[in-house]
């Protein structure tokens, strides 16, 4: 990528069409197979294609937990620009040389991604950062390939593909924009701004400051943090001491249940959480004794009270551990209304009292309906499919696996769920098996239910409570005195033949179609005897007639053309009806 020029569409669409050849990729796209194929085609195809395969690994609601797997290994590693190229940009987006910003700027980015690479650097105040410089012409590139894929798209929907897994033209539209918004620097600059305030500080949270007053939309610079990913911690060896051991289990535990916790607090309090928390995102930092010393204390309770002229303070302090959690990268982020966060709470606590019917209940507002709904029936399946899980263990659940499950199982009841909920559902599987891996014993469900009670009770109005229970036992006694009269109103109706009660059947809509069909084939075999009978009359009695004769041919290859093609549509349909059968019950 490093400084390349961006092509004219026409090549870049050879390009495109060339490398999707190679790898069969609407084919395998189409279907959910062969993603190892589908990542080496986005890997060659570039800076737009690799991120949004990986924008799509953090999707279980668009692609199958197979596809997210091989997604979350796309490889974007790329040459870095020239220094002279880096310069060049910097100065095009701030306007500012380099050194009239910078006291020293390292000439050679530590890491270099499909869509940036990033530079050490300091402040003329001496203070730490890292600078991270778009690749000259992404945008450009981007656009293009985006204009692209947005007409191959609409094309699609013409070429007739068969039975397909995903729906094309949903997931470009949701891909676009997170891209969109991924490669918009400035975006990304006020995301970390707001994460630092609402998490920074919190317990053994630390979160990179930005320096907004030198971003651009090309450019973003932070503070520098130094830490390793949390999984070197995560996979590390215990002592074969036994009081080391010990201390390690401990520190682990504690970092596990910070993370929980503030994980927690950035969805239920915050509606603002970090979309993927992967090890590479989470750095760990081990304090010197001078930093520990300076940075020791957490304000645990605050409290201050005016009493006349006296003011009284009170706090209480906490010591902290000489370590810190860092949170790191806020190119995608996540929002969830507060209604949104009520409904989630309500799941963690209907899925800890095993209630499916309640489970369902809450479940349902975090869809949008697309169809009818028969909720007797997705209920009947969402228990079938839940009890398996609410008898296992958390290790033993692949969050992944399990979302794409239930995206699917509602989409088969006409249900859409939000991707927003998706996205959450996703990042708290995946911060589960770092939790997993930290501290065995210690469970995030367990961690999330107290929180959520929590949650809950805070946001309960006993007055509003109260008042919604008086006005519903008052309308209950209306009722009670008027049901005298409604009974002797509905006897009347019954013995005026007036009344007329309606039954419904579950499966009533698939029963009238079904009946409908038969119905039909009756009618078509009724006309194609009387085409056969009165085509047989008119060649018996054509004798010295060529054009009735002909008449009566026309009559009998018509109704074999009728026969034929009913017996191959029937086939076809009973062939599709196997292969979406088989296709189920791979998926079980």
């Amino acid at each position: 990528m490093a400084e390349e020029t961006v092509p004219s569409p026409r090549k870049r669409l050879r390009r495109i069409m060339q490398v999707m050849r190679q790898y069969h990729f609407l084919s395998n796209f189409y279907h959910q197979k062969n993603p190892e194929e589908v990542c080496q085609a986005l890997e060659k195809l570039g800076p737009t294609f690799i991120k949004m395969g990986q924008i799509l690994s953090t999707r279980a609601d668009l692609v199958s937990p197979e596809y997210i797997k091989a997604l979350r290994k796309l490889q974007d590693d790329v040459p870095a620009d020239s220094f002279a190229s880096v310069k060049k940009t910097f100065e095009t987006e701030t306007g500012k040389k380099i050194s009239e910003v910078f006291k020293t700027f390292d000439q050679e980015p530590f890491a270099s991604a499909s869509i940036g690479q990033v530079h050490h650097a300091e402040l003329k105040d001496g203070t730490s950062v890292v600078v991270k410089i778009q690749h000259p012409d992404v945008t450009k590139l981007v656009d293009t390939d985006l204009a692209l894929l947005k007409r191959a798209v609409e094309l699609l929907k013409y070429v007739p593909t068969g039975i397909t897994v995903v729906d094309p033209v949903k997931i470009f539209n949701a891909l676009s924009d997170s891209l969109r918004s991924e490669i918009d620097t400035i975006q990304e600059a006020k995301n970390g701004v707001e994460f630092y305030r609402l998490n920074n500080g919190q317990s053994i949270i630390r979160v990179p400051k930005v320096y907004f007053k030198y971003c651009a939309p090309k450019i973003l610079v932070n503070e520098y943090m130094p830490g390793k990913s949390i999984k070197y911690l995560a996979n590390a060896s215990l002592s074969t001491n036994p009081e080391q051991a010990k201390a390690q289990r401990q520190v682990r535990h504690e970092i596990a249940q910070v993370l929980v916790k503030n994980f927690l607090r950035q969805v239920f309090v915050d509606h603002f959480f970090q979309v993927d928390p992967h090890p590479g995102n989470i750095l760990i930092r081990h304090l010197s004794q001078d930093e520990a010393q300076t940075d020791q204390v957490e304000v645990e309770k605050k409290l201050e009270k005016q009493i006349g002229p006296t003011k009284i303070s009170y706090q209480q302090e906490k010591s902290l551990p000489p370590y810190r959690v860092i949170w790191i990268d806020f190119g995608m982020m996540g929002r969830i209304s507060p209604a949104t966060a009520d409904g989630i709470a309500k799941i963690v606590l209907a899925v800890n009292s095993q209630d499916i019917h309640e489970i369902g209940q809450s479940i349902i507002p975090m869809c949008e309906q697309v169809g009818p709904l028969d909720e007797q029936k997705f209920y009947r399946e969402l228990g079938k499919f839940l009890r398996p899980y609410l008898n296992a263990g958390l290790a033993e659940i692949n969050f992944t696996k399990m979302l794409y499950q239930i995206v699917q199982l509602c989409q088969n009841n006409n249900l859409q769920i939000h991707s927003q909920v998706t996205m959450l559902v996703r990042a708290f599987g995946i911060l589960e098996t770092i939790i997993a891996k930290l501290d065995p014993s210690l469970s995030m469900l367990e961690v999330a239910r107290p929180f959520g009670k929590q949650y809950l009770k805070q946001h309960f109005d006993l007055r509003t409570q109260l008042d919604n229970s008086l006005w519903g036992s008052y309308r209950a006694v209306k009722n009670i005195t008027q049901m005298p009269g409604k009974l002797n109103t509905f006897f009347d109706a019954i013995s005026d033949g007036d009344a007329r009660i309606n039954f419904h059947y579950a499966d009533q809509e698939n029963l009238m179609k079904w009946l409908s069909r038969i119905v039909n084939r009756i009618i078509i075999a009724i006309i194609l005897a009387a085409i056969i009978v009165g085509s047989s009359l008119l060649v018996e009695g054509s004798t010295g007639h060529p054009h009735i004769y002909r008449l009566g041919v026309f009559g009998y290859s018509l109704a074999i053309i009728i026969i034929v093609t009913m017996a191959v549509s029937e086939l076809i349909r009973r062939y599709r009806k196997y292969r979406r059968q088989k296709k189920e019950y791979g998926k079980k």
